[in-house]
């Protein structure tokens, strides 16, 4: 404003400011248009037939107008700088814990955790006459023995009628395992090559109650051979797909897996050794920002014990107990929160 009195004169005003673009934020965070009406020795800045009270009318707004952009300005935080959270406690634990940044500050700003995510247990499509599900997901997440655990759980001591359908030809001896596993449960299991025989192979079965689908897992240069499938797998009916994932994988690798799945349309999102990690965060921002429910969580091998339908009380005690605490809590101890946990806890959720 100086610089522009001296050089416009003591009537010099703010016309208009705004952030700096591309190409000039080089000289500086904003630009800014001062201007004044001409002196007499210059040219008129307003035709003679316009009357002066006019103008001084428009003067008095444009000067109304730079005085609340001055006392905004004023009150807001440097653009270099992020707001302060209320809780910063909560919100170093929750960024600490591979919790997503932004949905992290609106936590602390008064939302709660509980409700930034969702949880679906449930096994099958909405009004389907059966239960048909599929795990899809990258390599050795436990895709099969997540099914195995299924299968007992859910099959065997449900007395449903069940079957296991094997689409994974690429693994040798995958097909045994799955077999061996199945016969062992008293589960019948066939294996599939296309995905022509895997329709067939769930026409044949339609009176079974649960049918579970194994898929292969693919890495980032094999998703074309799965395009047949996936598209399969997204356009039936029936088929509940849920998306396997490791819970120790890094927030970035998550997003960028479940980018990669996208093709196969999961509906859920279920999450294996909770026991390897003790980061949670991740799984649950995760599931928030792909509005994608967690269906169950899995913390060991051992079948059909190591899997539990997820819960919201038990993922927000995950991601907001203390790291020394976390492992234990997932392997399904009960751990004990100090005071400030409690109360930061409570704050969230």
């Amino acid at each position: 404003m100086e610089l522009a009195r001296k050089e416009l004169g003591d009537e010099a005003l703010l016309v208009n400011a705004r952030p700096s673009t591309a190409e000039t934020r080089h000289l500086g965070a904003y630009e800014v248009v001062f201007g004044a009406l001409a002196g007499p020795a210059d040219q008129p800045a307003v035709s003679p037939a316009e009357p002066m009270e006019s103008v001084s009318q428009e003067l008095a707004q444009m000067k109304r107008e730079i005085e609340r952009l001055a006392k905004r300005l004023s009150g807001a935080p440097s653009p270099s700088q992020p707001s302060v959270p209320k809780q910063p406690e909560l919100y170093s634990r929750l960024v600490t814990n591979e919790f997503d940044p932004a949905l992290a500050e609106m936590i602390v700003q008064g939302g709660s955790l509980q409700d930034v995510f969702e949880v679906d247990a449930t096994l099958g499509r909405f009004g389907a006459p059966r239960r048909v599900i599929a795990l899809a997901g990258p390599p050795g997440v436990g895709k099969t023995t997540t099914l195995v655990k299924l299968a007992a759980r859910y099959g065997l001591t449900s007395r449903r009628p069940s079957h296991i359908i094997s689409t994974d030809v690429f693994r040798i001896a995958a097909a045994d395992q799955l077999r061996s596993l199945a016969s062992i449960m008293g589960i019948g299991c066939d294996v599939v090559e296309t995905p022509i025989a895997l329709a067939q192979a769930l026409e044949e079965h339609r009176l079974k109650d649960l049918v579970l689908i194994d898929t292969p897992g693919l890495a980032r240069g094999e998703m074309e051979d799965g395009a047949d499938l996936a598209k399969l797998l997204a356009t039936h009916p029936e088929i509940d797909t849920h998306l396997v994932l490791p819970a120790s994988m890094k927030r970035a690798d998550i997003a960028w897996v479940i980018d990669q799945y996208e093709i196969f349309k999961p509906k859920k999102l279920l999450f294996t050794r909770l026991d390897e990690t003790q980061t949670y965060g991740a799984i649950v921002s995760e599931s928030a920002r792909r509005s994608l429910p967690i269906s169950f969580l899995c913390t060991g091998q051992q079948i059909p014990d190591d899997i539990e339908p997820a819960s919201k009380q038990r993922l927000v005690e995950l991601v907001l107990s203390p790291a020394n605490t976390r492992v234990a809590f997932a392997a399904g101890l009960k751990p004990t929160f100090s005071g400030s946990t409690a109360a930061a806890a409570g704050a969230g959720a």
